[in-house]
């Protein structure tokens, strides 16, 4: 356990080994999100005696190299999946690999992302271009529209430069690599992160694990156990599926197990159980986990 202001950077290189140790893994891929990387982080897990491999998200605006040069890189992009049809499909993903020496980037590009990464911006300056005509003294206290705006003497006025460099990052995002793996596995990989995310805050919510008070380290450790465990299920449940050719999306899912409800009714000394119909993926995911429903009316006494 560490301190609430324990920075990620610090915390990764000791996980790494304690599972290494704890578990006897010879050989480790680390994936991890921008918050993680850092020259000293890549050293540590690159160092002799560890040999770690990771797939890390870049930082695209501080690192100068990624904003300069592997933006820059006019290499084609491999479509990965293309624009949604329906709710269920994954998001639009394209995918190239960019090497700086012996570093190699791998760039990603969501469409849809980037449509709405664009809007927001033009919804921002928009916004801006009202302000200006009414005053600028209310700008600088705006965080959005600070960043849109440069002072040109005693007054302030549209940044066009910017919003022109800002346009670059659209639906954009870039891992560092050093692992085995082609740009479409280390960006579907990278994309299993927010899957981590997304459980979390379905233990919260679905499970009805909040609020959560934690008060020792015990109870700090008992809730990551049970979050991991609960992505272990749901691990196992996705491979069971896709082994049946069945895909889901995980939200939709949740929601269709989420209805299946039943009831129990006493009418003249007689007990009956009514259960709800399955409806969307649910009944797909019960039977890919072995589970037998049984009749929609059952008579219990």
């Amino acid at each position: 356990m560490w301190p609430g202001n324990t920075s990620d950077a610090k915390a990764l290189i000791p996980i790494v080994d304690r599972l290494k140790k704890r578990f006897h893994i010879a050989r480790i891929c680390v994936v991890a999100d921008r918050g993680m990387i850092s020259k000293k982080t890549i050293a540590e897990l690159q160092a002799a005696h560890r040999d770690v491999r990771y797939i890390l998200g870049a930082r695209l605006r501080a690192v100068k190299e990624i904003r300069e040069q592997v933006l820059a890189d006019a290499g084609a992009f491999e479509h990965v999946y293309g624009p949604k049809k329906c709710s269920k499909d994954p998001s639009p993903l394209q995918v190239k690999e960019v090497r700086i020496e012996d570093r190699r980037y791998i760039v990603c590009h969501n469409e849809d992302q980037a449509r709405k990464d664009r809007a927001d911006r033009e919804a921002i300056v928009g916004a801006l271009r009202d302000q200006l005509k009414q005053g600028d003294k209310s700008l600088i206290g705006n965080k959005g529209y600070r960043k849109y705006v440069k002072a040109r003497g005693p007054r302030f006025e549209i940044d066009e430069a910017k919003i022109e460099q800002e346009a670059r990052f659209d639906g954009i995002w870039v891992l560092q690599t050093d692992a085995a793996v082609t740009p479409v596995e280390g960006a579907l990989k990278y994309k299993e992160l927010w899957m981590v995310e997304a459980l979390f805050r379905s233990l919260k919510s679905v499970v009805e694990t909040r609020p959560i008070y934690h008060k020792c380290d015990e109870t700090i450790r008992g809730h990551v156990f049970c979050s991991f465990l609960a992505l272990v299920l749901l691990k196992e449940l996705q491979a069971r599926m896709e082994v049946r050719g069945w895909r889901a999306e995980w939200s939709r899912l949740k929601s269709d197990l989420d209805a299946l409800e039943e009831i129990t009714i006493e009418n003249a000394g007689r007990t009956f159980v009514i259960r709800s119909r399955t409806r969307g993926d649910a009944g797909k995911a019960l039977q890919a986990a072995g589970v037998a429903l049984g009749p929609t009316v059952r008579f219990c006494t």
